[in-house]
């Protein structure tokens, strides 16, 4: 068995490790795959694919990289959705993944993180965010055990409402919101690099010792969650707010 994530400021990183702890499974870092530009052959049957929720549904890049992959030796996938929210009608989209994958579908797993898309919503400080990690950690040990047993995950319960998220709101959130031009850096800057390294899609470069975005953004936050000065801003949307990221919670074993 397998376990492989995409994770912008660590949530989904979390979840994984966890998982792949408890039903002893190798963890595959999908976001540096992506980054580097590598192909990646499976070689389990049972796999499990732990991301963040981007509007209701797991990112585009993490879909269309499994799509140009070679995933002929899957027969069953999970998947488990982190979210500061819910995941709307996310089930759907995944049971259509597996099928063009050709793999049995396993059901899908939400999982309430603290919220990191600091370009739109309210972030959790440090001693609130950590309890939410707390919080989570009896649901992804009981979905673990399922998966450990080869089990299904349970249905969700879903509503007209988780629809209409999923199947209108997802599409129009990447036309009109997901684009990098909103991102700035001030004086701040240290030109240290870590909003370069961090970028899954290599968007960005420093020109004159500070970061610039290109036009192929997918909204982790990883660069303005990473930066150690809190240097970028994404408008006037992030002032002020907590720079969410798993490494800077105080979390026990």
């Amino acid at each position: 068995m397998e376990v492989i994530y995409y994770s912008g400021t660590g949530n989904s990183r979390y979840v994984a490790q966890r998982t792949a702890k408890i039903i002893n499974a190798e963890c595959i870092d999908l976001k540096a795959l992506i980054k580097d530009n590598k192909k990646f052959s499976f070689n389990s049957e049972d796999v499990v694919l732990v991301t963040p929720t981007y509007a209701w549904r797991i990112p585009k890049i993490v879909e269309n990289y499994l799509l140009e992959n070679d995933l002929s030796k899957i027969k069953r996938m999970w998947f488990l959705m982190s979210c500061g929210d819910e995941i709307g009608k996310a089930s759907r989209y995944n049971e259509k993944l597996c099928e063009k994958l050709g793999c049995e579908y396993m059901g899908t797993g939400q999982i309430n993180m603290p919220e990191n898309y600091i370009a739109m919503f309210e972030v959790p400080d440090k001693q609130e965010a950590e309890k939410i990690v707390e919080r989570a950690n009896e649901k992804i040990d009981n979905f673990a055990s399922l998966i450990a047993d080869r089990k299904k995950l349970p249905a969700n319960k879903e509503g007209f409402s988780d629809l209409v998220k999923s199947v209108i709101v997802n599409p129009l959130f990447y036309k009109v919101f997901v684009k990098a031009d909103g991102f700035t850096v001030n004086e701040k800057c240290v030109s240290c690099g870590s909003c370069v390294n961090n970028c899954p899609l290599n968007n960005i470069e420093l020109k004159d010792g500070k970061p610039s975005w290109g036009n192929n953004c997918t909204h982790c936050m990883a660069c303005i969650c990473y930066c150690p000065v809190e240097a970028i801003e994404y408008k006037n949307a992030s002032r002020g707010k907590f720079r969410y990221r798993i490494e800077a919670l105080d979390l026990k074993e």
